[in-house]
């Protein structure tokens, strides 16, 4: 039996002797895009169904619905719009475009999302679903192009996991910004309406001037020539790649059951901590040690994955998310320490499971050209992420 070397179908731009190595500049470069994205993300997550409820006084089963139906267009969009970005030509290349002309509607869809005009039961609903649902679109503009970027900034194996770890920092950053601070910056003024309105305003100019940085500091150094690719031969890539491609099929799952777990604890915390546990005075300390921890669990990632490969470190993320699941189910409420304890570990092991959801991806899109013949990052891409949007949209209404 011959064993063949297969060449993909690529060439770097620069230098040869560059080696896919990327410097500190350009890491945190690509990260502080992730970070903008989560200032639009973190709001929606956390705050969005607690706004429409408790805030914009919106029935629970409306809301529930409103994120529902919004979220199951986004998961459809998301293929869509990986479509589009495969086939963009420019002279900033296939993705970064998108980082450049996306953000300012983003963040006026966001301030639209946020505003609570004075309208009937019925015109409250009708504009949280229109609202709702052109964010979720403005939001795939921007993501589904910035998270298909990786394999186009470096073809390392190891470097894509540091930048991925980089990335998932800054995301967990701007998770910590908003989850701990939002009900702190909401309180400076005269009604919780218009205290949303202004913070998430604010939240949108500064996450603006973050993905245009990230447009400005990264560069698309992997030339992958997919320009003669048609959108059936996408299509049959990912079809071929479903059908062959098991690395893929367990990213999904992946992204499918770690969204899920993340989204229901997220979004729930601020239900649990004032109804269930009649605390909310410990909303703000349970962002705060969980994002911190998971923050902390981010410096262990690379070590853990050079130790035990990417898959390891998936599956001894995934054991410490259930072990503190289960210690959580069994905690009464009144034990305040042990519930914040439990909620720890759960979040310490969910930082594997982010940062080598992502690094795997990228490197099943390279599975997938490999048994394929045809690159399709971004729609291979975005329909992983299609599951993990639809695991957000039941784990959203269902909370």
């Amino acid at each position: 039996m011959t064993t063949t070397v297969c060449h993909w179908p690529r060439q770097m731009v620069e230098s040869a002797s560059d080696s896919g190595t990327l410097t500190v500049r350009q890491r945190l470069g690509y990260g502080v895009g992730d970070l903008g994205i989560n200032f639009y993300f973190g709001m929606a997550t956390t705050y969005l169904l607690y706004f429409y409820t408790d805030v914009y006084g919106i029935a629970p089963a409306i809301a529930g619905s409103v994120l529902l139906v919004a979220r199951i267009i986004d998961a459809v969009a998301y293929p869509v719009m990986g479509l589009i970005a495969d086939r963009t030509r420019t002279r900033w290349g296939r993705f970064r475009p998108y980082l450049l002309f996306g953000p300012l509607p983003l963040a006026l869809l966001t301030v639209a999302l946020f505003t609570t005009p004075p309208l009937t039961t019925a015109g409250k609903t009708w504009w949280a679903y229109a609202s709702y649902i052109a964010f979720g679109l403005a939001y795939t503009v921007v993501a589904v192009p910035y998270a298909a970027m990786t394999p186009t900034l470096t073809d390392h194996y190891r470097e894509r996991t540091t930048l991925s770890s980089v990335r998932m920092f800054c995301a967990f950053a701007g998770a910590w910004i908003i989850s701990v601070y939002t009900p702190q910056f909401v309180a400076y003024f005269a009604s919780p309406a218009l205290g949303y309105e202004v913070v998430a305003s604010a939240y949108a100019a500064v996450a603006t001037l973050l993905l245009w940085l990230c447009f400005a500091t990264t560069r698309e150094r992997v030339n992958l020539p997919v320009a003669s690719v048609t959108v059936g031969e996408s299509l049959a890539a990912l079809v071929g790649a479903a059908r062959g491609n098991a690395p893929l099929l367990v990213v999904i799952m992946v992204f499918l059951c770690g969204l899920m777990s993340f989204t229901i604890r997220t979004t729930a915390a601020i239900y649990y901590f004032k109804y269930n546990l009649g605390r909310p005075d410990l909303i703000g300390v349970y962002f705060a040690w969980t994002i911190g921890v998971m923050v902390v669990g981010l410096l262990f990632v690379p070590g853990l994955a050079a130790r035990f490969d990417k898959a390891g470190a998936v599956m001894i993320g995934a054991a410490l998310t259930i072990v503190g699941g289960i210690g959580l189910y069994f905690t009464p409420y009144a034990q305040t320490g042990m519930v914040l304890f439990w909620c720890c570990v759960m979040a310490f092991g969910g930082a594997p499971v982010a940062v080598m959801g992502w690094s795997m991806t990228a490197d099943a899109v390279d599975f997938a050209e490999w048994r394929t013949g045809v690159r399709a990052d971004a729609v291979i891409l975005a329909s992983a992420t299609f599951f993990q949007q639809l695991a957000g949209a039941f784990a959203g209404a269902g909370a």
